[in-house]
C-alpha cells in the first residue's frame, strides 16, 4: 500500500491538472499534496494561461521555476504558504498580473529585489522566514495596501516605507531587532508587538545610532549619520543629489548615464534612492539626519499597550530639515 502511494498521488496531481488544462479554470488547488518539486505538468503547453488562482500551501517545495510567469502570465493570486523554498527567483517580477503573493514560512533570506516589477501587487505576505531587511524598491509599488513580514529577522526598514499612500498597513511583528519605524508609517495601521525585545547577543552588524539607552539600526546602504552640528554634506552625497536632480527630474531618463561612470551600487541607488526626506521629500543616497520620536500616544496606541520599545523615526536630508521636523505635522 505504501508503495503505490506515490504512483497513485502523482496519477491524481496529472489529472487534476489536465482537467483544469482542458476546461480553462481559473483557480486550481494543490494544497497538502506532499508535492517537493514544482510539478513540470503546470508548465506544459499553454492550458493554464487562464489560470489566475494557484493555491499550493503547506507542500514541501523548495524552488520555484524561473519560467513562471511565461507559462502562467494571468495569475492574480499565488499562495505558497509553509513549503521550504530558499529562493524566490528574479523572474516572479514578470507576474504582471499578481495581486496577492503569499510565501510566508518558508526558509527565505532574501526576497527578489525585481519583486517591485510586479506593479498590480496589493498583498505581500512573507511572514515566518529568515528575512533581515525589506528591497527598498518595494516602497515603488503603486498599488501595495499591505505588508506583513512578521516573525523575520529585520534590524531596519526601508526609509521610504509608508510613504506611498497605498500603503495603509505595515505588520512586522515578533523581528526582536527592529526598535525604530519610519515616520511614515505614522498613522498607518501597525503591527510590531515584540519588536525591539531585549536580546542577548546581536548577530547584526549594521550602522546604527542612538538616543538615550535606544539604539536603531540602518539600512547597509547609509554610509554616514548626520548631526544638528553638521552643516556641510559629503562630498559624494552632493553629487549625487546633483546627478539625481539632473537626470531624472530634468531630462526624466537614466539612460544618458555611461554604465561605467559610476560605480555599480551607486548607479542603482539613481534608480532608486536610499529614501526621500521625510520632511521636503529630497532624496537622499548615502547620508542620512535621523530623529528619534519616543512611543506616544497615537491612533495605533492599542496595538502596542506597552509591549513594545519601538519608536518612530523620521529620516531627513539636512540639518534644517532635522531642526523643522515635526511628526503631528
Amino acid at each position: 500500500m505504501v508503495a503505490g502511494t506515490k504512483p497513485v498521488m502523482a496519477s491524481e496531481l496529472c489529472k487534476t491538472i489536465l482537467e483544469a488544462k482542458l476546461e480553462r479554470h481559473k483557480n486550481l488547488f494543490l494544497n497538502y499534496r506532499n508535492l517537493h518539486h514544482f510539478p513540470l505538468e503546470l508548465l506544459k503547453d499553454e492550458g493554464l494561461q487562464y489560470l489566475e488562482r494557484l493555491y499550493m500551501k503547506r507542500n514541501s517545495l523548495t524552488t520555484l521555476p524561473e519560467n513562471l510567469a511565461q507559462k502562467l502570465p494571468n495569475l492574480v493570486e499565488l499562495y505558497l504558504h509553509s513549503n521550504n523554498i530558499v529562493v524566490v527567483p528574479e523572474e516572479v517580477g514578470d507576474l504582471r498580473e499578481l495581486q496577492t503573493l503569499d510565501i510566508s514560512t518558508n526558509h527565505l533570506i532574501t526576497l527578489p529585489e525585481k519583486l517591485h516589477m510586479c506593479l498590480s501587487l496589493q498583498y505581500l505576505t512573507a511572514d515566518r522566514n529568515h528575512l533581515w531587511y525589506v528591497p527598498r524598491h518595494l516602497c515603488q509599488l503603486p498599488n501595495l495596501n499591505e505588508l506583513s513580514m512578521a516573525g523575520n529577522r529585520l534590524a531596519f526598514l526601508p526609509l521610504d516605507l509608508g510613504r506611498s499612500r497605498e500603503l495603509q498597513y505595515v505588520y512586522v511583528d515578533n523581528n526582536v531587532h527592529l526598535k525604530g519605524l519610519p515616520s511614515y508609517l505614522y498613522n498607518k495601521v501597525i503591527g510590531c508587538s515584540g519588536c525591539g525585545s531585549p536580546v542577548q547577543k546581536s548577530e547584526v552588524k549594521l550602522l546604527t545610532f542612538s538616543s538615550g539607552q535606544l539604539t536603531v539600526f540602518l539600512p547597509a546602504e547609509v554610509k554616514s549619520i548626520g548631526s544638528e552640528s553638521d552643516r556641510v554634506l559629503p562630498l559624494q552625497e552632493m553629487a549625487m543629489r546633483m546627478l539625481y536632480n539632473t537626470y531624472c527630474r530634468l531630462l526624466k531618463d537614466l539612460k544618458f548615464l555611461n554604465p561605467i561612470s559610476l560605480p555599480r551600487s551607486l548607479l542603482e541607488l539613481l534608480y532608486c534612492p536610499l529614501g526621500h526626506c521625510h520632511r521636503c521629500s529630497q532624496p537622499m543616497f548615502t547620508i542620512v539626519y535621523p530623529k528619534l520620536f519616543p512611543l506616544r500616544e497615537t491612533p495605533m496606541a492599542g496595538l502596542h499597550q506597552g509591549r513594545t520599545t519601538v519608536s518612530f523615526v523620521a529620516y531627513c536630508c539636512s540639518t534644517q530639515c532635522l531642526q523643522t521636523f515635526d511628526l503631528l505635522s
